[in-house]
């Protein structure tokens, strides 16, 4: 067993954290922008100073290769994304990128024979903060692996003319411009393929409590949950807020309002405490104090991993557009959905064997969040690794991984990489 370096990890941490520093712990670092460029320098410095190969491809994803004593061996790769949320966590994604720099730089340090190459890897655009969508980019690579459902929405070039949601320093307006700009627009020959690369890891902050709660340091991550997302309409009509009776009003508010509880009731009522399902968007129009809302929109996101419990829910969902809700009614739209997908089992079990050899506290679990991993699991045999997360909080300037703990899961990641290496065919 190998041991990553906890000092190394630490000073990893601070030094990312000031390229887009939003002045509160935490950083605003969206894809291709200046503050993402400075953590990119960041990556190549280090990865040049330890005598990695360095590839850039065509929608700026980077590459840093140490060779292997087997020079017609596959690639053994991990990495994450740079790019964050406004007002995002330092540990989200890039924890993944310094997971897989620390495990280039424990080989090179320690001298640690491997006979396939091992790739540190920075994904372009996961967020899809400034120009989405989330996953543009390993949706554009993996495409011709992906269910023809997903693949339908990170076509290339619907990709490159997508706008920027948000004026901000040195963007532009599209990302196939940013692309352009960036300086990183390399070479289609060198993308993630199954040609090139054996099989995929990527480590990632848990951004749930689960971890945490149960005291253990590192996830061995089994699969990322199916999931579908619906916009829920209702529509009644608009009136003075002032001189309409209020029992002669088909008010789509009220309506959204009696639904959405009605809803939270009857998912409940499946006894199911795994399964977790949000309303995160609400769309009222005319939004108008002194008006009576005529059409009222949200969305409903459900996710779980049997598909037989997701439709349950779709079946609640259709029901609902079939009853009227304080005089409107309501029409359902379905934006997307994917089945679960599950992690290769071989590598599962490196991980989990890895963490056991280490002395590393650890537990099997789900991704409820979708990653880049997902993407390429059509593609390569793949899978991950989670950190424990402060309070389970992510995508919000308060996230927190103890570097203790982010440091035993970049040898965790270390040892299971090294295992593939050694017999994963």
């Amino acid at each position: 067993m190998y041991t990553c370096s906890l000092d190394r990890m630490t000073d990893k941490i601070k030094t990312f954290s000031k390229y887009g520093d939003a002045g509160h712990g935490g950083i605003t670092r969206y894809s291709l922008s200046p503050e993402a460029k400075l953590a990119r320098e960041e990556f190549l410095k280090r990865m040049k100073a330890i005598g990695a190969e360095i590839e850039i491809d065509d929608v700026a994803n980077i590459y840093a290769t140490l060779p292997g004593t087997d020079p017609n061996a596959k690639r053994i790769v991990s990495g994450s994304h740079v790019d964050s949320v406004k007002n995002g966590g330092n540990y989200d994604g890039i924890l993944g990128v310094m997971s897989a720099m620390e495990v280039l730089e424990t080989v090179a340090e320690q001298n640690i024979p491997h006979k396939h190459p091992l790739t540190a890897m920075i994904w372009t655009n996961e967020e899809g903060s400034l120009y989405p969508p989330a996953m543009m980019v390993s949706g554009i690579v993996c495409n011709e692996y992906l269910p023809p459902e997903i693949a339908k929405n990170f076509k290339y070039d619907n990709m490159m003319a997508s706008k920027a949601m948000e004026a901000h320093e040195g963007s532009a307006e599209t990302f196939g411009e940013a692309l352009e700009a960036s300086g990183y627009k390399g070479d289609k020959k060198y993308r993630l393929s199954p040609d090139r690369y054996l099989c995929n890891f990527e480590t990632h902050i848990e951004q749930g409590p689960i971890l945490e709660e149960a005291g253990n340091d590192v996830g061995v991550v089994d699969c990322v949950l199916g999931m579908f997302n619906y916009s829920l309409k209702f529509t009644g009509f608009a009136a003075h807020a002032g001189t309409f009776p209020m029992n002669k009003r088909h008010d789509a508010l009220y309506a959204a309002s009696q639904a959405l509880i009605y809803l939270h009731d009857e998912v409940d009522k499946l006894g199911r405490p795994e399964l977790v399902y949000t309303t995160g968007e609400i769309h009222c129009h005319p939004c108008i104090h002194t008006v009576i809302p005529d059409e009222v929109e949200f969305s409903l996101d459900v996710r779980h991993e049997d598909p037989k419990v997701l439709e349950q829910v779709m079946d609640i969902v259709k029901k609902i557009a079939t009853m009227k809700w304080a005089g409107c009614d309501c029409e359902i739209k379905e934006n997307w959905k994917r089945d679960t997908v599950y992690w290769n089992e071989k590598l599962v079990n490196y991980v989990k064997a890895a963490a056991e050899e280490a002395g590393v506290s650890h537990q099997m679990i789900h991704s409820g969040a979708g990653h880049d991993a997902q993407f390429v699991a059509y593609m390569l045999p793949t899978t991950m690794i989670f950190v424990q997360t402060k309070d389970g909080l992510s995508h919000c300037e308060p996230e927190y991984a103890k570097p203790e703990h982010c440091a035993s899961g970049a040898t965790v990641l270390l040892n299971a990489m090294l295992k593939a290496d050694e017999d994963f065919e």
